[in-house]
């Protein structure tokens, strides 16, 4: 039996579509075909059958195939739990031996995938064989890319699958520690490549065709492109702009190691697992006497002979006898024997050698701190991710760490673009205004642990704009201009975006900061995400908290990288507000009457009124489904305090 005859090929188009405007990857249209028709047409020859995992629209996927019968299967585990749940799927009705796994928006997959992988499962006796390519980072350093989407596994992984997916974990490689895996290596990095993007799917549509196209009915392709009706990028809600941009963004890999001192405001790079129990002995909480609990009376005062002293850092080789105590330091290791600790302030009294005290003061463990309390040896102390703070400055140098492992440092070039602006220090000419966005974008940056390039003002002019975006995008691994982004005659942002890359929407139904474009550039092989944010400054600094932070906080590997959290307060006076928009104003929360909190707006809400942002501590956040507020309702708040 040839091995093809072993194999079912699973596509996985399970997604909901964040990245392609709300339409299924799989569905959309590319070169005269759907994108799920060129990676089916790759893989028909290298197996025995076939499957598409898909969660949406499954009477299209089954029309594109009518005269020969794809199954689609919808993943068994609900709420889009992510590709592990397709592959579960899969292997749960595979009919072969084998099952091979491809992406729906690969068409350019390798047609001896499963030839080769196949082989490395046989010649390594494994249970998985996964893809590899070799890929170059932004320095210029290559690295080993997996791609744990491209597989070839046995059936028989299906219980060590099952069992991971029990724990509640999605990770997509997370259950490989249950089996035997080999990986393989591809010399062709291009043929792995994702179309990830609407700009993406674009600039390969208009590409020299890599793949002939598979015929498929228009009413079909009209139909996935229909559906692009679902996602308005000119009326984006803030949810789902919050959520497709987070879709989008990976953590750069580029790691480094640092000192200590210089871990501080750095991103966690891996797991700091303790090499010590802290503390490292049994010690006392504060100055007093050691004793044995048992040898206290209940109803009656108990004097103890003092037999020692303990001072911190030199513990005692003498075990405590029966009546005795020992003086000790805050700190100071317990004597075998001893379990607990009489503050000096509760003696009732002391002498030269003894030390008296009342009956009911105290119980075996009180005021004594276990060894390993605070972690034991192994124990997870930090974990990766985490922004290095002071105490945890101070852990680590508990736990004698002298260097750690932090994320490089994210670069972000930023510029404001318009005729009308003046840097400080510039004579101000008539109709022209100071720049003023360009210093709260370097604060707001400074502020997150970016290294930021500040690339001055940019003139509306489509040259200047290009060759700003090229040079930012080339030493940047994320780009934030102001400006530029609306529908005057001037704003080519936009279009130039659109030009170098992809722009994903260009419009949020919110205010302040309805126009707001975000997308991915490219120039010369580097790329990088850009934020084209408005040119009110409000509305930059509105729209920088509540999109381009939290983004880039996920582009430094911060886990927590999520908008700022919301809090409640009582408003204290009327707000008026239109339904089906999200809206922020200014405001300052302070202690009520009865100290519960109140919210009360700064005054006037113009998107160029600064000042009052200056004089704010929060914005009160009123929903899209939220309408007018009465005085006395409760209003959701982000406190600008400690917004980094």
């Amino acid at each position: 039996m040839s091995f093809k005859q072993k194999v079912t090929a699973l596509i996985l188009a399970g997604g909901r579509g964040t990245r392609m405007g709300r339409v299924d990857k799989g569905l959309q249209p590319f070169r005269g075909a759907t994108l799920v028709s060129h990676v089916m047409r790759r893989l028909a020859p290298q197996v025995a059958a076939l499957a598409i995992n898909a969660n949406r629209n499954l009477p299209q996927y089954q029309a594109l195939f009518a005269s020969d019968p794809v199954p689609v299967w919808p993943d068994e585990l609900g709420g889009f739990e992510g590709p592990l749940a397709g592959l579960q799927t899969g292997l749960r009705h595979c009919g072969t031996e084998l099952l091979a796994t491809a992406p729906c928006d690969s068409p350019f997959l390798p047609a001896d995938l499963v030839e080769r992988l196949h082989a490395a499962l046989l010649a390594d006796d494994a249970d998985l064989a996964i893809a590899v390519t070799m890929e170059t980072d932004q320095d210029g350093r290559p690295y080993r890319q997996t791609h744990p989407v491209f597989t070839l596994m046995k059936t028989a992984v299906l219980a060590q699958l099952n069992a991971y997916l029990d724990t509640g974990a999605r990770r997509l490689d997370g259950w490989h520690k249950a089996i035997r895996v080999t990986e393989v290596l591809f010399d062709d990095a291009a043929a792995f490549r994702n179309l990830n993007t609407l700009g993406e799917l674009q600039h390969y549509e208009r590409a020299a065709p890599e793949a002939a196209p598979v015929p498929t009915s228009a009413s079909v392709a009209a139909t996935a492109a229909g559906c692009l009706s679902a996602y308005d990028p000119e009326a984006l809600s803030v949810g789902d702009a919050q959520r497709i941009i987070a879709d989008f963004i990976e953590p750069i890999q580029a790691v480094e190691r640092v000192a200590l001192r210089s871990a501080l405001d750095r991103v966690l790079a891996e797991d700091i697992v303790s090499p010590i129990c802290v503390p490292a002995h049994d010690n006392s909480a504060m100055d007093g006497y050691a004793l044995r609990a048992a040898d206290l009376a209940a109803d009656a005062p108990t004097t103890l002979r003092i037999a020692g002293v303990v001072y911190a850092g030199r513990p005692v080789e003498t075990a405590l006898a029966p009546g005795d105590c020992m003086r000790i330091m805050t700190g100071g290791v317990m004597p075998a024997g001893a379990d607990c600790v009489l503050p000096q302030e509760l003696a009732t009294a002391v002498g030269a050698t003894s030390v008296t005290i009342a009956p009911g003061l105290l119980r075996a463990g009180d005021n004594r701190r276990l060894r390993g309390e605070d972690l034991h040896t192994g124990s997870p102390a930090l974990a990766k991710g985490r922004i290095v703070r002071p105490a945890d400055l101070g852990l680590l140098a508990s736990l004698g760490i002298a260097e750690v492992a932090v994320r490089r440092r994210l670069r972000v070039a930023f510029f404001s673009t318009g005729d009308e602006l003046r840097s400080v220090g510039d004579a101000l000419d008539p109709g022209c205004v100071y720049d003023s966005n360009r210093y709260t974008l370097y604060g707001m940056l400074l502020r997150l642990g970016c290294d930021v390039i500040d690339m001055g003002v940019v003139r509306d002019d489509p040259a200047a704009l290009e060759a700003a975006l090229r040079s930012a995008c080339e030493n940047a691994d994320a780009i934030v201009t102001s400006g530029g982004v609306s529908v005057g005659a001037a704003d080519y942002t936009k279009q130039i975006m659109a030009a170098l890359g992809d722009v994903t929407f260009w419009k949020l139904n919110m205010r302040p900061g309805r126009p707001l474009a975000f997308g991915k550039i490219a120039s010369n092989g580097r790329s990088a995400f850009l934020f084209g944010l408005p040119g009110n400054p409000v509305a930059v600094m509105v729209s920088f908290y509540c999109f381009a932070r939290a983004a880039l906080l996920r582009m430094m590997g911060v886990d927590a990288g999520a908008a700022p959290p919301l809090l409640r307060a009582r408003a204290s006076s009327a707000i008026r507000k239109k339904i089906g928009r999200t809206e922020y104003q200014r405001a300052i929360v302070r202690g009520g009457a009865d100290g519960a909190p109140e919210v009360c707006i700064t005054g006037a809400q113009g998107s160029g009124i600064l000042r009052s942002m200056s004089q704010a501590n929060c914005m009160v956040v009123l929903h899209d489904e939220q309408g007018d507020v009465a005085a006395g309702d409760m209003v959701d708040l982000m406190l600008f305090d400690g917004l980094v």
